[in-house]
């Protein structure tokens, strides 16, 4: 009870409010845990499975009875790029550390979460990796700005990715630094392979490069003389540099490309990389010789390596490469050739749709199976930059509305893949409608008419289920289903959006039944009524913990599901607990006021 007051004070506070001792609390506290059990489990009812075996034969329970027989279907469904039941190895791109964590850091993040851990709920074997990309001009740059070493650098702001990670409740299985000695041995061994396949050779660069982007762009890129992105580019001129011999892998991208068209996603960005490969590629300078701050050219210390082919890497060296031994029970031989999706922003799509794929043909290394490349963020209508003042600080976010409201707007307001458009006044008004409205009240109303006129218990006296019932439950059995083709093509919008329409169908059911009036005309009737909202709401709690794990375990919690009985193992073979004592129910997602200020602004 203390942890869910403490919870709702800590939504309820302004963002005047948030200071700088508010933001080290929220940083620096113990990541949640995945369960936050607050019922009184000490007054459970003594109801013996003989006595729940005795109730209404008839009655067909869509969450148990026949169900109980059913084998679990582990996996997700298949699609051409995985076939639903091998490992799933999901990774963030590793996070430059040149400033502290935004709010395309946290989206990124969240995304990848949610796919992790829908497929580990249901039996999937998953391997998430998120991590920080450590070296670089600007890093170097950076550190000297400060005064500091650029290790000494490296490390404060990368554990600020970490705590970001903790405070979002992100379930990543590792963190990765490009600083490890490990990885930089990775790196090293894949440029010796590189070389000793004929791919890499030692000339002079001379062109465009952007320190910002860490990418060099040709002049027919530049746009009114900066980078497409914005950033500004300076003119290098004759640095000796390594080539890695890009344009001989352009025709084999080319086919790759076409044997899996669903390589890249959305189908816009795939366009755009057939477009670029297209219009030729050059070979690609993949070292520097003007800074430090990097991993040295094996046999060549005046060199460093080109930050992306040190960044890319990552996600081998995190699975032991160049340990590849197919038949060892390497991480590498279990998760790399299996099903790998990696999520990025559509600001670095070149690197892991070109650059990446040609690397790793180069070394002769399988493929990923996935990359999806999401839309930007931007606040008000304007573009998100320093300038403008109009940063979104995901830790501020948190501070004033909760981690699961943070989470849920993110990945429901736009289709993920897209743009978006953040506002706090839409923000507040999407949390109130689809959590504390929809989800909140139903938990809200049906616990309380449970503990009111059940003698504060699940309800035993359970009559054979109507049509509307069926219809209900029916429904919901889906679900799983619906949900698992959104997640298996990263359409996390669906997703959420199918989370919503289940709740508004048992809303519905609540309203068309009326179990408050039931109490004085049929109790018998509202007992099952009860029931199945009880039904419903654990199967949807059950199903919306990828994407609001803490709101929906404590729904879970109130619910009395024991925690060992919330994977998607349990939707068809467990059910309400007959009888098991029911505490007086605790709000899970308060409703925010709107500040005036904003309802002025809107006008």
């Amino acid at each position: 009870m203390i942890l869910a007051m403490a919870f709702v004070l800590l939504l309820a506070r302004s963002a005047s409010s948030f200071t700088t001792t508010t933001r080290s609390a929220l940083l620096h506290s113990p990541k949640p845990s995945l369960f936050r059990p607050f019922s009184n489990t000490n007054n459970v009812a003594a109801f013996s499975q003989e006595h729940r075996n005795k109730i209404s034969a008839s009655n067909v329970r869509l969450f148990s009875s026949e169900s109980t027989t059913t084998e679990f279907r582990v996996g997700t469904p298949s699609t051409s790029f995985d076939d639903g039941t091998e490992p799933y190895f999901i990774t963030t791109p590793i996070y430059y550390v040149n400033d502290k964590p935004h709010i395309g850091h946290a989206y990124t993040s969240v995304a990848c979460d949610i796919l992790a851990r829908f497929m580990r709920l249901s039996g999937r074997d998953v391997f998430f990796l998120s991590g920080t990309d450590e070296h670089g001009q600007k890093v170097e740059t950076s550190a000297e700005t400060k005064g500091v070493n650029p290790q000494d650098f490296v490390n404060e702001v990368s554990q600020n990715f970490r705590d970001l990670l903790g405070l979002m409740n992100i379930t990543n299985d590792e963190f990765i630094r490009t600083t490890d000695d490990n990885h930089k041995k990775s790196v090293q061994h894949l440029w010796k392979t590189l070389t000793d396949n004929g791919s890499i050779y030692l000339g002079n660069y001379e062109g465009w490069y952007s320190v910002r982007d860490e990418c060099y762009y040709s002049e027919s890129e530049l746009v009114d003389g900066n980078a497409p992105t914005g950033a500004e580019v300076t003119w290098v001129v004759k640095e000796p540099s390594y080539f890695f011999k890009l344009s001989d892998y352009e025709d084999k991208l080319l086919a790759f490309y076409e044997e899996c068209p669903d390589f890249i996603a959305p189908t816009s960005r795939r366009n755009e990389v057939l477009s670029f490969v297209k219009g030729g590629l050059r070979d690609l300078s993949i070292s520097r010789t003007s800074f430090k701050w990097g991993v040295p050219v094996p046999d060549d210390p005046d060199h460093v390596m080109y930050v992306w082919l040190d960044a890319l890497t990552n996600y081998i060296s995190a699975l032991g490469y160049p340990e590849t031994n197919e038949n060892a029970s390497s991480a590498f031989s279990k998760y790399w050739s299996a099903s790998t999706v990696h999520m990025v922003g559509k600001d670095i799509l070149r690197f892991h749709a070109v650059y990446w794929p040609a690397f790793l043909m180069a070394a002769g290394l399988p493929l990923p199976k996935r990359l999806f490349a999401h839309g930007w963020w931007t606040k008000d209508g304007e573009k998100i930059s320093k300038s403008l003042g109009n940063v979104i600080d995901p830790v501020e976010l948190v501070a004033k509305y909760g981690v699961d409201q943070t989470r849920f707007f993110l990945m429901s307001e736009v289709n993920f893949g897209g743009d978006g458009d953040f506002s706090d006044l839409a923000m507040i008004r999407k949390v109130n409608s689809n959590l504390a409205n929809e989800l909140g009240n139903l938990c809200q109303r049906t616990l309380s008419l449970v503990f009111k006129n059940c003698d504060a218990a699940v309800p035993t006296d359970i009559q054979p289920y109507n049509d509307q019932d069926h219809k209900l439950l029916a429904s919901l059995q889906g679900l799983r289903d619906r949900c698992g083709d959104a997640i298996s093509t990263q359409a996390i919008h669906k997703y959420s959006a199918c989370m919503v329409t289940s709740v508004n169908e048992v809303n519905k059911y609540i309203d068309d039944t009326e179990p408050w009036i039931l109490k004085k005309t049929d109790p018998e009737r509202m007992k099952t009524v009860l029931y199945v909202l009880m039904e419903s709401l654990r199967r949807i709690a059950i199903l919306y913990q990828p994407l609001i794990p803490q709101g929906a375990n404590a729904i879970l919690d109130q619910l009395t599901v024991p925690e060992e009985e919330r994977s998607f193992e349990h939707l068809e073979t467990c059910s309400i607990q007959y009888g098991a004592a029911v505490a007086k129910p605790v709000g899970v997602f308060p409703r925010i006021e709107i500040p005036e200020e904003l309802l002025a602004n809107e006008k």
